[in-house]
């Protein structure tokens, strides 16, 4: 008996994973992070559709390894890899939630995170708080100004902000921190997200609009029902990721908190700081919704009505770490020097570290201060009739302009058809052709020179109006563009006006020669 033939199998895919702004992200299920051979291998997808990458100790390029799911392994060995390498490990869900961060272990100072556990006695937690959202407040009105254009919006934040120079008390701080937040997403409200033409049947009307920021389903920013808040939600997730590793890094524990209350399974201290940073997250977010549509493919919708990320674009927002890393160092960093601030026997050969922004290291050679600025990953420029990616400055690729053009000729002739019915039009229509008319009938042949004859002008006169504009030969001899266009088409006008377009493409000088 023969052998049955074998099943078809899918084919296998061999797309290979590099590190993107430093960020390797892997997605799926069966997720491997492993060490063979000094190289770290890490393997990720979904059934036969795998993605590889083979990672040398040197010149990988990578700072940040991020996991999105909970379906794979990565060994012992690997996060030793990592370690060395000064790399972190991150694990996030795609609703906004930090599962794991690791980075890499520095030595920390006691009487530092003693300071930081006693900020409420010494007054310090005060002078944090204030900062951190004084800067918070100084960015949301910033945003509100200049992206959202709600002056009145920003200029209830400003008084709020200008506010805390009498606070007293974390909760005064927390109160006015609240209510410059009202006045903030208030002006979120009505911000149009876009989507491509071809995705908008497939789109939940409540996805076309920002609305609020707390959602119907928990009352809270948590479990999103809209793009917009998802997207902020996963940034945040970034974001509290790189404050727990900017923490951590400066010896500080991130789970105790200054402005924020101790709450279980929750690291206090690195939602203080991001605090300072969440402007920049909301600024991004804004820029991309207002430039670029968002695609129906890059979401998708739980029966609950809670929207997520799809992977292929949540992968797109980590590559964003790096920008949230450099934002968050200097705010770290000074928070670290109010604490040792209040520590004893301190002395200026014993500063706090500064490994986030290297400060020391440049002011001992001379070197001017790191640039605050951020360089956000360029976005990919879609057209606005299918989605597909398009060079910059464009908004439809080849095939949508074609029909998008089509329809504003239609449009165009319709108002024009509109504008030609109305009597003034009419009148100066009517006027026209009497005066033409005239003309016709007032013109002699025998004003004509002889030596413009109808064969002068075909063969002579009319190849040469091709090359004359439009507005030209109109101005020349006194017509309509309509009728000035079919002459350089090649129509031959009345004769009367044979002569002034022979002057105007010099054909009386070259007859004389």
């Amino acid at each position: 008996m023969a052998a049955s033939a074998k099943l078809p199998q899918p084919p296998q895919s061999h797309n290979s994973l590099k590190p993107r702004h430093g960020v390797v992200t892997l997605c799926g299920y069966g997720i491997h992070v492993r060490v063979d051979r000094g190289h770290l291998l890490v393997d990720d997808g979904i059934g036969a559709d795998r993605r590889q990458c083979r990672l040398p100790r040197v010149g990988h390029e990578l700072k940040r390894l991020v996991v999105i799911g909970a379906d794979g392994m990565i060994s012992l060995a690997a996060l030793r890899w990592l370690a060395d390498q000064d790399a972190a490990f991150v694990m996030l869900e795609r609703d906004g939630k930090v599962l794991v961060t690791t980075g890499p272990v520095r030595p920390s100072d006691a009487k530092l995170r003693r300071a930081q556990s006693l900020a409420q006695q010494s007054g310090l937690d005060v002078i944090v708080a204030r900062e951190l959202i004084s800067q918070k407040l100084t960015g949301q009105e910033r945003v509100a100004r200049h992206k959202l254009h709600d002056n009145a919006a920003a200029q209830a934040i400003a008084d709020y902000r200008l506010a805390l120079a009498e606070a007293e008390t974390v909760d005064t701080i927390r109160s006015l921190e609240s209510q410059g937040a009202a006045a903030y997403w208030a002006a979120w409200r009505d911000v149009q997200v876009l989507f491509p033409r071809k995705d908008l049947p497939r789109v939940p009307e409540h996805w076309l609009k920002f609305g609020t920021r707390k959602s119907l389903l928990s009352g809270s920013p948590r479990l999103a029902t809209n793009p917009a808040n998802a997207m902020l939600n996963f940034l945040y997730a970034l974001l509290e990721s790189e404050s727990r590793l900017a923490a951590a890094a400066l010896g500080l524990d991130p789970g105790l908190g200054i402005l924020h209350v101790d709450t279980p399974a929750r690291d206090s201290l690195a939602c203080d700081l991001m605090e300072a940073i969440r402007p920049k997250v909301d600024a991004y977010v804004l820029d991309w919704v207002l430039s670029q549509p968002l695609r129906r493919d890059w979401f998708f919708e739980q029966r609950d009505g809670n929207c997520r990320l799809m992977a292929s674009f949540a992968i797109r927002l980590t590559e964003t770490a790096g920008m949230w890393s450099r934002a968050v160092g200097p705010v770290a960093e000074w928070v670290t020097q109010q604490l040792w601030s209040t520590t004893r026997k301190r002395t200026q050969s014993n500063l706090p570290p500064t490994r986030l922004t290297q400060t020391h290291r440049r002011e001992a050679k001379g070197l001017s201060s790191v640039s605050t600025a951020l360089v956000a990953p360029r976005l990919e420029n879609l057209c606005r009739g299918c989605g597909k990616a398009i060079a910059d400055r464009r908004t439809h690729c080849a095939n949508c302009a074609v029909s998008t053009a089509t329809k504003r000729l239609v449009k165009a002739a319709k108002i024009g058809r509109a504008a030609a019915r109305n009597p003034e039009a009419r009148a100066k229509h009517a006027e026209s052709e009497r005066r033409h008319a005239q003309a016709r009938s007032a013109w002699d042949a025998s004003m004509q020179p002889g030596w413009l004859t109808s064969e002068v002008f075909s063969q002579k006169i009319q190849p040469l109006l091709a090359d004359v504009s439009t507005s030209a030969i109109r101005s020349r001899i006194g017509v309509s563009r309509w009728y000035a266009g079919r002459i350089r088409q090649g129509y031959r006008p009345h004769p009367r006006h044979w002569q002034l377009l022979a002057e105007l493409v010099g054909v009386p000088d070259r007859a004389l020669r």
